[in-house]
């Protein structure tokens, strides 16, 4: 097979959010401290992923359903849906023992959740704009 038969992929994930948490975040506490409470709660999904990282690495899938469910329900509450969406896609692969898809969907959830972090301002002033 000569190289002019490779295709280089560039995944391109659409990412779906719902500003609406995050405004109501904003109403009931003001933009300020609103910025605050989204910052440390994105804080805390980074760590949520860091830690299933190095589950991932260390090959224990066995105990990722709680803490994917975990990274699930703060996605969703800051109105990361398609974060949320993956994280449940993710105990799926789990529970059904498929290790090609798992990898697949980890791959996609690392994109996911980068585009996420690096893109947390931009998620703040839609909301605080």
């Amino acid at each position: 097979m000569s190289q002019d038969n490779v295709v280089a992929l560039r995944p391109n994930d659409r990412v779906r959010l719902n500003a609406e948490p995050i405004a109501t975040i904003c109403r009931n506490l003001g933009a300020s401290t609103a910025q605050h409470v989204v910052a440390r709660a994105l804080g805390e999904i980074s760590q949520s992923v860091a830690g299933l990282t190095a589950q991932v690495k260390a090959h224990d899938l066995a105990e990722m359903p709680r803490p994917l469910r975990r990274l699930q329900l703060m996605a969703e509450s800051l109105g990361l849906i398609t974060l949320g969406l993956i994280a449940a896609d993710l105990t799926l692969c789990i529970s059904l023992q498929d290790v090609t898809a798992f990898s697949a969907v980890w791959a996609r959830l690392v994109r996911v959740a980068d585009d996420a972090f690096a893109d947390h301002h931009s998620l703040l002033g839609a909301t605080l704009g």
